[in-house]
């Protein structure tokens, strides 16, 4: 072999790196081929605890709905034991979101071993349904879910001061509506007329308190016309940013040191960190 071929064969990746690319990141084969398989794992998993709840299912099909709890507790936490083995970092995923969802979605099955008698205990119990945040390790395996998060962090200030622009208009319709219609009307104080306000602009209509003078129905109408045009703000705000994110797209790929996932697709190295992402 010539010096030439020499500098060009890229040097073997070791076991970890090979099974830090399939599991943190989907630009492979065999990583894609994992995430559609946690992904069926995921889904199953809170199908069944769904049916769980089913009184007449969990009679009849109890000791099947168990057995499949543990095995898929038993994957989770395999899942979980190899994401913190192949980071540099531990504590970077543990104490991750994603990393804390993982923890808490395998917790109650083992707590279920010290507890016998948890059905008899209904706090203990209740910790049963934290199963249901496996739902949210879906979005880890969706990448539109990482654009449509960038989106909403990047209008954050847009919606809060519409949100608090919103807010002011509620209280001066509230206000103003406890003025013309009064108790009479169901209109009894200030913050009930905020309420129905809240009720009315959200398209809402509980139709618990309604205006009984002509001057309040007038308002109501105008009221019900802006609520529309109000909700749409919103969504025109996230969808301007989701426009400008779809062109700042990223890959999947993700720091073995410090956990990032926010690299640009020509990025050799961690933003974060400077550590190589091709290693």
């Amino acid at each position: 072999m010539t010096n030439e071929q020499k500098d060009t064969v890229k040097p073997r990746k070791s076991l970890r790196s090979r099974v830090h690319e399939i599991v943190y990141e989907a630009d492979t084969t065999t990583g894609k081929v994992f995430d559609i398989l946690v992904l069926i794992a995921i889904v199953i998993s809170v199908v069944v605890v769904m049916l769980e709840s089913i009184t007449e299912l969990q009679q009849k099909y109890g000791k099947a709905f168990y057995i499949i709890e543990w095995i898929l507790t038993i994957l989770f936490t395999i899942e979980y034991l190899i994401r913190i083995w192949v980071i540099q970092k531990p504590t970077k995923y543990i104490f991750s979101f994603f990393g804390l969802i993982d923890f808490f979605a395998i917790l109650p099955t083992y707590l279920s071993l010290f507890f016998a008698g948890s059905q008899h205990l209904l706090v203990i119990r209740s910790l049963r349904l934290l199963r249901i945040f496996r739902v949210f390790k879906l979005s880890r395996y969706v990448a539109e879910s990482q654009i449509l998060v960038g989106a909403l962090i990047a209008s954050r200030t847009k919606i809060i001061i519409f949100i608090f622009t919103v807010l002011m208009l509620i209280c001066i319709i509230g206000s103003l509506m406890y003025l013309v219609e009064g108790p009479e009307h169901g209109f009894t104080s200030i913050p009930t007329s905020i309420y129905w306000a809240i009720v009315t602009m959200t398209t809402v209509g509980y139709g618990d308190i309604t205006p009984g003078t002509s001057l309040g129905k007038f308002l109501s109408s105008i009221i019900m016309i802006l609520g529309y045009g109000i909700l749409a703000v919103p969504t025109g705000i996230v969808g301007s940013e989701l426009f400008h994110a779809k062109q700042l797209q990223t890959n999947t790929q993700v720091c073995k040191n410090c956990n990032s996932s926010d690299h640009d697709d020509d990025a050799a190295y961690c933003k974060h960190c400077g550590e190589s992402l091709n290693d």
